[in-house]
């Protein structure tokens, strides 16, 4: 009788495959389980090898691919390694859950792309991008659109101190756009923006041969209409990528520290200094108010209360509380009337990230 060996007898090893064939690429796009990856003389469709475990790919992700890698349809490569990342931004589902994802990685600027009107422009999501660009180490860039419709002068008055680049555009693009086309170049620089503020645009104005959707601005709720529904990196004529993403109407920050969080906002060192040990930035006697009232002016009362609503949010608290508990609720009165706000936009909360989820499903499969 020929008796076989069980399944535990068999010998294992945990030497995994060197590989050496494996040809680098650029992650370009994540749908479904599937990776489009540029080689540098062509793209390829892949899927992550088993070895890789659950760690996730992003847009950005720099690879190895084995198996066919010629890319003609209906071929399907291999990832079997991801380079360490030289940077990862990342964003949580609310501010109160430390969960995070990345969306992107490896870029080196972060453009923020906000319009001047239509819709109008929000400054305390402006201000959670920066302190997302400053955990990643990313150099932000601040892009206004829609100048024809409305003057830059207030949002310019209130970033330009912080040693924040910008650029101002309007229709028909003029000479501001060669402008922003040397800011880009040879860089990675990832577009982020609510919707409706003319990124799509933007995207095809730069590039023409992408083509991406563009929509508009509902007339009942002033809001952008999603158009573009995942990552995409698009390469630039010259050398560089730009990285667009889909309109985001919030952006979690729960997973950056507290501390990272105040050191985003730099104007405020020296007060933050004068405060007593464990303060929170958020009770009656904070070194910030007293600051404030001899040295600030609009602008920077209205990032004192951007940082504070960031900070009582982490802690699930109402962003629109006043520091004195005591004093009633009016959650208009700390907006800056020189900058247009709409007072609930940061603060909503965060909606579903459908593309992340259809990913993160096909890899459970």
């Amino acid at each position: 009788m020929r008796i076989r060996p069980g399944k535990g007898t068999r010998p294992r090893t945990r030497k995994r495959p060197a590989h050496e064939e494996a040809i680098d690429a650029f992650v370009t796009g994540v749908d479904r389980g599937r990776y489009h990856c540029w080689t540098g003389e062509r793209m390829v469709t892949a899927m992550k090898a088993r070895e890789l475990g659950r760690g996730g790919i992003v847009v950005g992700d720099r690879v190895s691919l084995t198996g066919d890698v010629s890319g003609q349809p209906g071929t399907l490569a291999r990832v079997v390694r991801v380079r360490p990342r030289t940077s990862a931004l990342r964003r949580s589902a609310e501010d109160d859950d430390p969960a995070e994802r990345v969306i992107v990685a490896n870029a080196d600027q972060l453009t923020i792309v906000s319009a001047l009107a239509d819709p109008p422009p929000r400054p305390r999501l402006i201000d959670r991008f920066l302190v997302a660009a400053f955990d990643a180490g990313l150099e932000p860039l601040l892009c206004l659109t829609k100048a024809d419709l409305a003057g830059p002068e207030e949002l310019i008055a209130a970033y330009q101190p912080l040693g924040v680049r910008f650029v101002v555009l309007s229709r028909p693009f003029g000479p501001a756009l060669d402008e922003l086309r040397s800011l880009l170049a040879g860089r990675i620089s990832v577009l982020v923006g609510h919707s409706g503020v003319g990124k799509s645009t933007l995207v095809n104005a730069l590039l023409p041969q992408a083509d991406r959707a563009v929509g508009s601005v509902s007339p009942v709720t002033g809001r952008g209409r999603h158009t573009s529904s995942s990552v995409v990196a698009l390469a630039l004529p010259g050398g560089g990528w730009i990285i667009d993403t889909p309109g985001l109407r919030s952006f979690g920050l729960g997973h950056i520290a507290v501390d990272r969080v105040v050191s985003a906002f730099p104007e405020f060192a020296d007060a933050i200094a004068e405060c007593p040990p464990g303060c929170s930035h958020l009770e009656p006697g904070c070194a910030l108010d007293d600051w404030v009232a001899e040295y600030g002016g609009a602008q920077v009362v209205a990032r004192l209360d951007s940082l504070r609503r960031l900070l009582r949010s982490r802690e699930g608290l109402d962003p629109a509380a006043p520091v004195d508990p005591a004093a009633p609720v009016d959650p208009a009165a700390p907006d800056d009337p020189a900058i247009p706000v709409d007072p609930a936009a940061p603060d909503e909360p965060a909606e579903r990230d459908e593309d992340a989820e259809r990913d993160e499903d096909a890899e459970r499969a």
